[in-house]
């Protein structure tokens, strides 16, 4: 997968409910294209499978715990996955195998599911896959899932960051 020279490459992170795991991952994600100075070359968003946060921000735990890190999160607005996410996605990263089943489910083509990849999958020294729901935990959960995603997503940048970088 290359972006091209006029098109930025587009991923979208997919957890359950799309407050707390993937608004995480795309901010997270974000930060890593902006500071390498590739941000106009990477679109990212995120979604979740069902739709019952829907037009709400981050749960606010979420917002906390990217605070805390120097991470902004306040601007996101949950929303649901669909089948054109597909069409307008390079990259649909799952946060746990329970979402890549989900996906793949949804997926119309082999096109879309060669798309779909679990985030902890490209981080070597994951213990993992499965990047654990906070949603029912406490605070410091919401920090250790961070923390993993920040894992995850460094790793996918620099996977993907040669492919978006410029040819000198």
């Amino acid at each position: 997968m290359t972006a091209s020279a006029v098109e930025p490459f587009h991923v979208v992170f997919v957890c359950t409910g799309n407050i707390c795991r993937s608004p995480m991952a795309d901010v997270v994600f974000r930060w890593f294209a902006d500071a390498a100075g590739l941000g106009d070359r990477v679109a990212s968003s995120s979604a979740g499978t069902g739709d019952w946060h829907v037009g709400e921000r981050a749960d606010v735990r979420t917002i906390d715990a990217l605070g805390r890190l120097g991470y902004d999160g306040t601007r996101h607005r949950a929303r649901q996955f669909t089948h054109t996410d597909f069409e307008h996605n390079d990259l649909v990263v799952a946060l746990d195998r329970s979402h890549e089943r989900i996906l793949r489910g949804w997926a119309r083509s082999e096109a879309d599911a060669d798309k779909i990849a679990l985030l902890m999958s490209f981080d070597p020294g994951a213990r993992t896959l499965d990047i654990p729901d906070p949603y029912y935990a406490g605070p410091g959960m919401f920090d250790e899932v961070l923390m993993m995603i920040e894992g995850g997503s460094r790793a996918l940048f620099r996977q993907l960051e040669p492919a978006i970088r410029p040819a000198p």
